[in-house]
């Protein structure tokens, strides 16, 4: 069985956007390395309107999306167990390293938020992983599970192809990725480093490398600072030679 991604939405005609193209979209459509799925949580409403929400509990502005109806709508899924994540800007933030384990699953279930959110007992009750993909508010929770599913499905043997090259990719390590650089060689005036077309592969690692740290340094400190903490740590774990 593929790795599986799972939607609950009130917007199941968002899918597949960006997921069902280049690579990715190959890999799901042609390929069958992985599966899409998607669940229209309306359609668990036992509301004779059709209602999903209610107002907030203690008041304030908005609708919440009713605790009974998500989770009629996650217990009608078959099949093994997959991590819960329910996409929210109260979450905790997206990284690469959850994205690994997550993608080492049987797939994973997505809850899309909309509103003010979800009643918080069935996102305790169902054991959901509040998940953030930034410090910035989005109407609802559908383009942020593709984010989340894009980071996913990408690691699944197959999909990308050379495996060496997500070895240096962005926090992989904790380092940025270095930058990149293709024909023509000078373009408005700006040429391509020399050492990227010296063919001396040591110099070539050895520059990007660099480059890597450097960036992190500037851009995201607090990466860098747990690189170095992990850096000192492995090298205590190191044998004494």
């Amino acid at each position: 069985m593929p790795f599986t991604a799972t939607v609950l939405t009130m917007f199941p005609e968002a899918f597949p956007g960006p997921l069902g193209v280049s690579l990715i979209g190959t890999a799901w459509r042609e390929k069958g390395l992985w599966d899409l799925q998607t669940l229209d949580i309306r359609a668990f409403s036992e509301d004779k309107r059709g209602f999903l929400d209610d107002t907030p509990a203690g008041g304030g502005p908005g609708q919440v999306l009713k605790a009974d109806v998500v989770a009629r709508a996650l217990d009608s899924l078959e099949g093994p167990p997959r991590p819960l994540l329910y996409m929210s800007a109260r979450g905790r933030p997206l990284t690469q390293a959850r994205v690994t384990e997550w993608a080492k699953a049987d797939g994973i279930v997505v809850l899309c938020g909309r509103f003010e959110g979800v009643d918080q007992r069935v996102l305790d009750a169902r054991g959901f992983e509040e998940v953030s993909v930034g410090d910035a508010v989005l109407a609802g929770g559908e383009a942020a599970a593709m984010v989340a599913i894009e980071a996913c499905v990408r690691l699944v043997p197959g999909v990308l192809g050379a495996a060496e090259s997500l070895s240096t990719e962005s926090f992989e390590d904790d380092l940025l990725e270095h930058p990149q650089y293709t024909r023509p060689r000078m373009f408005e005036g700006h040429d391509i480093p020399e050492v990227l077309l010296s063919g001396d592969h040591k110099k070539i690692a050895k520059w990007r490398q660099e480059q890597r740290e450097r960036t992190t340094r500037e851009r995201r400190p607090d990466l860098w600072e747990r690189h170095l903490a992990n850096l000192q740590v492995k090298s205590k774990q190191a044998p004494e030679k």
